[in-house]
């Protein structure tokens, strides 16, 4: 048997930095972290090579003495811990790991000074040699220069990525540091190039929107619905964006414990169960959340980077970012994002360009040309006056929105606007005050059923409307159970059926919300939705996505003409329909452009 022998100290200490600093952002958050546990209100970062060759911080906390500096370089020795009690955590950092194990694996320079010294210290730690601190020149606070990262392990370099990926972790890092804390300034170098500039903010709610529209842009910020909510000694405040404001993966929530950026899949999944069925299959939102509980709550010390925490009660956590979020975002409204208009503008300029000469640069009109324009625009109105009035005399399939000009006034006052025209019999256009409304009809009218539906639901049983011959339906085998399983729920809200034979169904009664819909194909495309989330879906969200089916059955589909009153009706309708700013798979529903939009559209504006 091979002997067993302790380790050299040097070998152990490697081991333990390799749990604590994984690559040069591990580094970068420890030494933030204990600024910002110092209270420092300004803090400076150089990195280079993404970290790899330096890193320095330089903070304006309160800084150590001699005895700290000593003491700060050898392992678990922390200023943070106080009654050595692991559940009564108030700071970021309490292991004492982080700078011992940077000096392990690094090349570590420590100078720092309190108010009240007259000088400062300063000490060196060279891959786990410590020297002695000798005096130093310096104002109160810390500067950190770590120098040569993984120089004595270079087997961990290999695995390091390239230095973009590597320095766009470390400004990820301080990102996530900066959303928590507004009232602290963050500047950040990389390579000799400024990545990062945030100005210090207030602490309040204002503050935290400003700090978080530097960071997220300001869309987010002037357009996410502000989270405030309460349970028992639990609180969660934040940002939360639109449905529609939506990304392919979930690095876009950002979810803080006690200001402690944390990555949990528990609370990823709530956020994602609250947009529920306003969002996108395989979509996430944008969103930016702070829980706060007491520290004998949770367990902060889970990992050795801290970035996982558990619960004592998880799910009361779970029922109040669920309930806080849904119920935020329904009272939002119909609101949707600029990202449609702005990705509208952007297509379309595109297409311009792409149209044209070549030249990247839209053409300002001669004068010349717009006075003929608009001399030309003049002689067209009495035609055109002419034929609105033939037209308003015509069936209503073929009528153009002609309404009084009081009635039109009043609707352009809306959110949505007056009805003006409806293009390929599919698309509304609507003018505002403003600017103008693009609204897909099919998608909008689809997102009002279902929110009817939703309604009746929960008042209690929907009327259902009895069919004049029972219609058999066959489905395949793997939909068969899934619709089985649903049957009490799909008579829940009046879709009447029940097994007939091994693979059948007979539908007796129809939601009456719908009106005239086919049962048969109802039936099949709820088996078929069924199917496809499979068993693992929380019954929530299959009830949820058979709304969304059965809605999508009884909406004004694309093709079909709309009259003025019919149009208006439906804006109206959206503006006073909860989460109608997306359509049932997440979509929006419209987009809107304003004057200043449309005019840069066609060169008249900057």
């Amino acid at each position: 048997m091979a002997e067993i022998r302790l380790l050299p100290d040097h070998l152990i200490n490697q081991i333990a930095a390799g749990e604590v600093i994984e690559r040069p952002a591990s580094a970068l958050k420890e030494l933030a972290e204990n600024a910002l546990d110092a209270g420092a209100r300004q803090i400076s970062i150089t990195t280079e090579r993404g970290g790899l060759d330096r890193i320095i911080l330089a903070d304006d906390g309160s800084g150590m003495d001699r005895k700290a500096l000593e003491l700060c370089v050898q392992r678990h020795a922390t200023s943070k811990l106080a009654d050595a009690n692991l559940f009564d955590i108030h700071s970021f950092g309490f292991r004492g790991e982080a700078l011992p194990s940077i000096g392990a694996v690094a090349r570590l320079e420590i100078t720092s000074a309190t108010e009240a010294a007259g000088h400062g210290w300063q000490i060196e730690v060279d891959q786990g040699r410590i020297s002695p601190p000798k005096p130093a020149a310096c104002e109160r606070g810390t500067r950190v220069v770590i120098s040569d990262l993984f120089g004595s392990t270079p087997a961990r370099l290999k695995f390091m990525k390239t230095d973009r990926t590597e320095a766009g972790w470390s400004l990820e890092v301080i990102k996530k540091l900066a959303m928590a804390n507004p009232q602290t300034r963050f500047e950040m170098s990389e390579s000799g190039r400024k990545v990062l500039d945030l100005p210090a903010r207030s602490a309040d709610e204002p503050g935290r929107r400003a700090r978080l529209a530097d960071i997220m842009g300001r869309n987010f910020a002037a357009e996410a619905v502000a989270i405030e909510a309460g349970r028992e000694t639990i609180s969660l405040t934040g940002l939360a964006g639109l449905p529609t404001m939506n990304r392919p993966t979930a690095a876009h929530i950002h979810l803080f414990v006690n200001q402690r950026p944390v990555r949990d899949r528990q609370l990823i999944g709530a956020v994602r169960a609250a947009y529920g069925d306003m969002l996108m299959r395989g979509r996430y939102p944008v969103a930016v959340l702070f829980l706060d509980l007491p520290p004998d709550q949770l367990d902060v010390n889970v990992h050795p980077a801290k970035a996982e925490v558990r619960f004592r009660d998880a799910g009361s956590v779970r029922a109040l970012l669920v309930g806080a979020l849904s119920s935020a975002l329904r009272a939002a409204g119909h609101q949707a994002t600029l990202e449609g208009g702005s990705a509208a503008l952007a297509r379309l300029a595109s297409a311009g360009r792409s149209q044209g000469s070549g030249s990247a640069v839209w053409p300002t009109m001669p004068p010349h040309r717009s006075g003929q324009l608009q001399e030309q625009a003049a002689s067209w109105q009495a035609p055109l006056a002419e034929t609105a009035d033939m037209l308003a005399d015509s069936p209503p399939e073929a009528r153009v929105p002609v309404l009084a000009e009081q009635q039109q006034a009043a609707h352009r006052q809306t959110r949505l606007g007056a009805a003006r025209a409806q293009l390929h019999r599919t698309y509304i256009i609507a003018e505002t005050e403003a600017g103008i409304t693009l609204v897909d009809q099919h998608a909008a009218h689809e997102r009002l059923v279902m929110e009817q539906m939703k309604k009746a639901l929960a008042d209690g049983q929907p009327a259902s409307q009895l069919l004049l011959l029972p219609e058999v339906v066959e489905l395949p085998p793997e939909q068969v159970e899934q619709v089985t399983s649903m049957l009490e729920n799909l008579a829940g809200f009046g879709l009447q059926a029940e097994a007939f034979g091994a693979a059948a169904f007979l539908v007796r009664e129809t939601p009456a919300i719908l009106g005239e819909v086919d049962a048969g194909q109802l039936l099949r495309d709820i088996g078929e939705e069924l199917a496809e989330l499979g068993g693992s879906a929380s019954l929530a969200e299959r009830i949820e996505r058979v709304l969304a089916t059965a809605a999508c059955h009884s909406s004004v589909r694309a093709g079909r003409q709309l009259n003025a009153e019919e149009m208006n009706q439906l804006l109206r309708d959206m503006e006073n329909t909860p989460g109608s700013g997306q359509c049932n798979h997440g979509r929006p529903t419209y987009i809107q452009l304003s004057l200043a939009e449309i005019e840069r559209l066609f060169g008249r504006r900057a």
